[in-house]
């Protein structure tokens, strides 16, 4: 169990976060705009920020080529303002630029409005906690609400309602390894004197009321003390989180929640966890027999669509709500092509959800954009091979003037490695783990009888990398005040123009 000295001191700490969000400081540079005239002249109340975790501009051209055709679009195609983000981090202790972030440097920047460093939740490059937009919108009397198919102490959602130096230090109990980042010589730092930056994200969460509607996966994070936390708080908890009678964690003492759990809850604040850790990935649930499980777990269109009928109306000041569909970016970092499009269009079926709800509603700026790219997604040529499949890279045949040569040429036999090119990856080498060929994918442009994995297949997808990369990504925008997200953008700019949205004006610098 964890020490009873940082359980009080985490309370103190959230008391002291809401204190300076009730003060409605702020952490960027002011942003124009005003409450009442948005652009068009409707006065805004509510904001949906919808993330695409890892999403790429590639991975929403594939998946409208996947599942709408080459002229159709995804549903965040459809909204009228569109522009891109540049997403870099910066090292620790320093504002020098760390060309590719992870997800909760980029979490922090539109959270809280500051550039920090890698794995860093809630806090600056300099150890420094930062208020955040949910924790001031809390304040302010807005009500709030985070959902994730992953785990909900995962980064992303972390650092709108939790501060934390590590981002792995996320629960149930403090270990130096997940929470103390590391000094030079392989030493972990000193305990900050903020002890809830070294509280676990999940003890965070479930005592600081940030969020009314907390919705996502990580069960396994939290222990019987969080549940009746949160009980005391008001929340109505779904599933549970164990028998405090029982040691914690005992195997068979949680409960997931469950989508009829979901369908039922009325609470004005909800606590629901539909899986020990993240959500099943939607192609892998659809696989599954009736009777797993994991089939009563709810898709992310169905927690944003209730978690914004849980929100409207609750306060008159409107809601804040951040969405995110994480498992684009882990079926990314797994090279999976297949599930990471079905995640794409299971993220863009939440869009969908809030914007429906934004065009009755008339009131609701619905923001979709990304934390960073994943992988380096690729759509290349019908037929064609990358250069991981190669034997050598493809030659520059323009000797008067190689440098500019546009248009090198690769033999069309004899090039490529059969080691590491033994069919498409979808198809004929889907068993060779050591196979860098593409995989490839029927669209509904494609004639009848195309299938997934075949040469005759249209849509062929590769991924440069296991990793992040530092590519913009693109930003789509819907409602009052919409247009000024059409721009390229810092990401923290992002937390400045929400900012001026909820509270029609700039932030404090």
């Amino acid at each position: 169990m964890r020490q009873k000295a940082m359980k009080v001191l985490a309370v103190v700490a959230a008391a002291s976060a809401v204190a300076a969000g009730s003060a409605v400081t702020a952490n960027s540079q002011p942003q124009h705009g005003s409450h009442g005239d948005h652009g068009n002249g409707r006065e805004i109340r509510n904001v949906i920020y919808l993330l695409g975790d890892g999403m790429g501009r590639t991975h929403v051209t594939a998946g409208r080529e996947r599942f709408y055709g080459a002229q159709g679009k995804l549903n965040m195609e459809r909204l009228p303002y569109t522009g891109a983000v540049a997403t870099y981090a910066v090292e620790k202790g320093s504002d020098q630029p760390a060309l590719v972030t992870d997800s909760a440097s980029a979490a922090t920047a539109w959270a809280s409005g500051v550039k920090t460093y890698n794995a860093a939740i809630g806090v600056d490059s300099y150890e420094k906690r930062r208020v955040t937009l949910m924790e001031q919108a809390k304040a302010a009397g807005f009500a709030t609400g985070n959902v994730s198919t992953a785990e909900i102490t995962d980064a992303t959602p972390a650092a709108q309602f939790s501060h934390a130096l590590l981002r792995g230090c996320q629960g149930p109990t403090y270990s130096d390894a997940a929470c103390l980042p590391k000094n030079a010589d392989g030493s972990y730092e000193k305990a900050p004197a903020d002890k809830t930056l070294i509280t676990p994200i999940a003890e965070q969460i479930a005592r600081n009321g940030t969020a009314d509607v907390v919705l996502g996966g990580g069960l396994a994070r939290f222990e019987p003390d969080d549940q009746q936390a949160l009980q005391k708080q008001g929340y109505q908890v779904l599933g549970s989180f164990g028998d405090p009678k029982l040691p914690a964690q005992t195997a068979g003492s949680q409960k997931v929640a469950t989508k009829a759990d979901l369908d039922k809850a009325r609470g004005k604040k909800v606590v629901g966890l539909f899986n020990r850790g993240n959500l099943t990935v939607e192609q892998a649930k659809a696989g599954l027999p009736a009777g797993a499980p994991q089939k009563q777990e709810p898709t992310l269109a169905e927690m944003a669509k209730k978690s914004i009928d849980l929100l409207d109306g609750r306060s008159r000041k409107g809601f804040f709500l951040q969405v995110e569909g994480a498992q684009i970016d882990k079926r990314s970092h797994a090279n999976d092509a297949a599930q990471t499009l079905a995640e794409v269009k299971a993220f863009d079926d939440a869009v969908k959800a809030a914007t429906d709800f934004a065009k009755r509603d008339g009131h609701t700026l619905v923001v979709v954009t990304a934390d960073h790219e994943c992988a380096g997604f690729n759509i290349i040529e019908k037929g064609t091979y990358t250069n991981a499949e190669s034997v050598a890279p493809p030659a520059n045949t323009d000797a008067g003037n190689p440098a500019n040569n546009s248009f090198p040429s690769r033999a069309t036999s004899g090039a490529k490695d059969p080691a590491r090119s033994t069919g498409i990856a979808n198809g004929a080498g889907a068993g060779d783990a050591k196979n860098f060929a593409p995989a490839t994918f029927r669209t509904p442009d494609d004639p009848k009888g195309v299938k997934d994995g075949s040469p005759e297949a249209s849509l062929w997808l590769t991924y440069l990398s296991g990793n992040h990369t530092g590519a913009d990504v693109p930003i789509f925008a819907y409602g009052p005040g919409a247009d000024r997200f059409a721009a390229s953008q810092l990401n923290t700019d992002l937390y400045g123009k929400m900012y001026g949205s909820l509270f029609g004006r700039a932030p404090r610098a």
